[in-house]
């Protein structure tokens, strides 16, 4: 072979690496408020008439990685409350920042609008309970999204989990999701563990409910118990507390599970609920109520085995759209309301909020998917261990408040939405694997081109000192 044939196909090859590189377009940029020139958070970036889409992190940050097949097509930023910005792809520009401006809807001329709309809080949300089965999936489907799940105490992170997962729904709204909703944990980006201080706890309570042993944290020795079982019972109460199957499973998925037995949103919702109409604003130019969740006659229970999750007071705000009576948003947190759930919240976790959840959804093809969920809840560590006497620097460190109490959090971007029959038959066929606590070898060609959650700048520090902390840890 001649040397210019060889210097040829030399050049076509990195051209054709070139043409791989730029499969992809890549936005990124900061969402400010023009007013107040302050950052917005969880503002949707999203391409139109698809599910490619991100949110913006605490900072008002976002990227965004669009395929070129789309490059034409109009990109949307949007935020409840504010005018939204669009444009198309290929004229997108990164280096200045997007500013929206607020736009709210006047609610005295909406309502004169037609007297047989529901006018009360209260009768908006029931029309939108009743709309449910016009307003979610009619079929079975498939979703692909980003999990980061992370816990810390007030100074750092201890534990941190990057996950692409799979999300199947088989739309049996009227039957609820227990038995209709898989996960899989499709691949892991990152996943780093230091919660040795809880494992003590974790283990007593593996004790309790798999052996009968009734044993407290503070009478329990790290060196006499072998580190496979540490492991054992910290992957147990993981699972048990924190697995996803819980979250989609549970009350806690407010709107797809509302049918299902004693569902939060459910035939009683009014007697642990009450809302109240606050406004209309105005959300990619369509209506939008914006609804004041406050507490009814009775407490809030979310009926965990072996945890006493009950007595709380709901609290937030729920959106739904003027038209369709279709709920875009919630925003919900359960707080203590009865003595023994504000003594025991008080005495565990230093807080009164136990359950924080943000639940958004986006509308394709006439129908609301979820489309981002945040999920925050306080974790036991280190119960019932109280000084008698003098302590040493050590156990000090346990009664710290920053270093104490732990809490969790989990969240979930989706970023597509598979509906092809034979797709999703396919993928029934496969192995599902909801463990999002395993390691799984890390393929960087796939997360080049995956859509990721941006991190906050804090969390950015937190995440990176974990890191260091983790390579010590392992040396």
């Amino acid at each position: 072979m001649k040397i210019t044939q060889i210097k040829s196909l030399v050049i076509i090859f990195f051209l054709l690496l070139g043409s791989f590189a730029v499969a992809q377009t890549e936005l990124k940029n900061k969402v400010v408020d023009f007013m107040s020139m302050m950052p917005i958070e969880n503002a949707s970036v999203y391409v139109q008439n698809t599910t490619i889409g991100t949110i913006t992190n605490a900072d008002g940050k976002f990227v965004l990685l669009v395929p070129k097949e789309f490059e034409k097509d109009t990109l949307i930023i949007s935020s409840i409350g504010f005018k939204s910005f669009k444009s198309t792809i290929d004229l997108f520009d990164n280096g200045f920042d997007v500013f929206l401006e607020e736009d709210i809807a006047s609610l005295d001329e909406i309502l004169i609008v037609a007297e047989n709309r529901p006018k009360t809080g209260n009768d908006i949300v029931i029309r939108a309970l009743e709309r449910l089965q016009t307003n979610l999936p009619e079929q079975p489907y498939l979703q692909k999204g980003f999990l980061r799940h992370k816990e810390r105490n007030k100074k750092q992170f201890k534990w941190l989990v990057e996950s692409a997962i799979t999300l199947y729904d088989d739309s049996s709204y009227v039957s609820g999701g227990k038995d209709n909703l898989k996960i899989n944990v499709d691949q892991v980006r990152k996943s780093y563990d230091l919660r040795d201080v809880d494992s003590l706890f974790s283990h007593s309570t593996y004790l309790k409910y798999n052996a009968n042993v009734n044993l407290k944290p503070k009478n329990l020795r790290r060196d006499t118990i072998a580190k496979a079982d540490l492991i054992k019972s910290i992957k147990w109460n993981d699972t048990r507390v924190n697995g996803l199957e819980n979250l989609f499973r549970g009350k806690l998925n407010l709107v797809r599970n509302s049918k299902s037995s004693k569902a939060l949103l459910g035939e009683d919702v009014l007697k642990t609920h009450q809302f109240k109409l606050d406004t209309v604003l105005v959300d990619n130019e369509r209506k939008i109520y914006k609804i004041k969740i406050n507490k009814s006659e009775d407490f809030v229970g979310l009926d965990t085995e072996g945890i006493y999750n009950e007595g709380y007071i709901a609290e937030g705000w729920i959106y739904i759209y003027w038209d369709n009576f279709a709920i875009k948003k919630i925003e919900y947190q359960l707080k203590a309301g009865s003595n023994a759930q504000k003594t025991r919240s008080k005495t565990l976790f230093d807080t009164q909020i136990n359950h924080k959840l943000v639940i958004s959804y986006i509308e394709y093809q006439d129908r609301m998917y979820p489309n981002y969920i945040y999920y925050e809840t306080p974790k036991l560590v280190n119960v019932g261990y109280k000084p008698t006497g003098k302590i040493d620097k050590e156990e000090q460190a346990l009664f710290n408040k920053e270093e104490r109490y732990y809490y969790t959090v989990q969240e979930i971007l989706f970023t597509e939405i598979v509906q092809d029959p034979e797709k999703v038959e396919a993928a029934l066929q496969q192995d599902w694997d909801a463990d999002i606590f395993s390691v799984k070898p890390y393929n960087k060609e796939f997360w080049d081109n995956y859509n990721t959650l941006l991190e906050s700048e804090e969390d950015e520090k937190l995440i990176k000192d974990l890191t260091k902390r983790s390579t010590l840890f392992k040396q």
